[in-house]
């Protein structure tokens, strides 16, 4: 599990074609630091395994089910990426539960500028709209974040300086692809009142 508080902004340094996968090399002389293989490294968002570190890099295999459903797949030698080690058992909850399985991929639409912050609009699958709420949570490219308002194809978001200078969103231009994953309690709680829903109807349905 991650928390969406990205640790370091890494670089890809090299991405080999497998055929059906991509072999990514990344550095992140942080994130690596007693990594080993087996281990798991957030990459912009999505939790991947690594298969070997040296020298403060990593490789990682992706699949292309990842690179389909993903923005990975848009990357390539010198693309900075955010990277975050999953959290320890005694570690702080800084941001919110990230597990780092992209939901879907939204497209920076448009940032405002302002004295201290910048308010930053990124498009929507319809989808996922039902999990984005006002103030609530969402993770864009591995980062937490807060939910400024939140529309039917559409949500925005505020950057602090630290967010912008010490992550990829920093740098992201209208077009930009970005990953996705909204708030997990949402789902479970969504599953859980559809369920409820399901036994109920069944149950009046046998009584009358």
């Amino acid at each position: 599990m991650f928390t969406g508080i990205v640790e370091e902004l890494g670089e890809v340094t090299a991405v080999e074609d497998l055929g059906d996968a991509s072999r990514f090399r990344l550095r992140g002389p942080v994130v690596t630091e007693g990594a080993k293989h087996g281990d798991s490294i957030a990459v912009n968002g999505v939790c991947l395994t690594v298969v070997e570190t040296a020298d403060g890099e990593f490789t990682a295999d992706v699949m292309a089910e990842t690179l389909k459903r993903s923005s990975l797949g848009a990357l390539g030698a010198g693309s900075p990426v955010n990277l975050e080690r999953p959290m320890v058992a005694d570690g702080r909850f800084g941001g919110h539960i990230v597990q780092g399985h992209v939901d879907g991929t939204g497209t920076i639409v448009e940032r405002t500028p302002s004295e201290h912050w910048e308010i930053v609009k990124v498009s929507l699958p319809a989808e996922l709209s039902r999990y984005v709420v006002e103030k609530g949570s969402i993770t864009v490219d591995g980062v937490s974040l807060t939910v400024v308002d939140a529309g039917r194809d559409h949500f925005t978001v505020s950057l602090i300086p630290t967010t912008l200078a010490l992550t990829t969103l920093g740098a992201k231009q209208p077009g930009d692809p970005v990953n996705l994953e909204v708030d997990i309690v949402a789902k479970y709680v969504e599953r859980m009142l559809g369920d409820r829903s399901d036994r109920t109807g069944h149950a009046q349905g046998t009584a009358e």
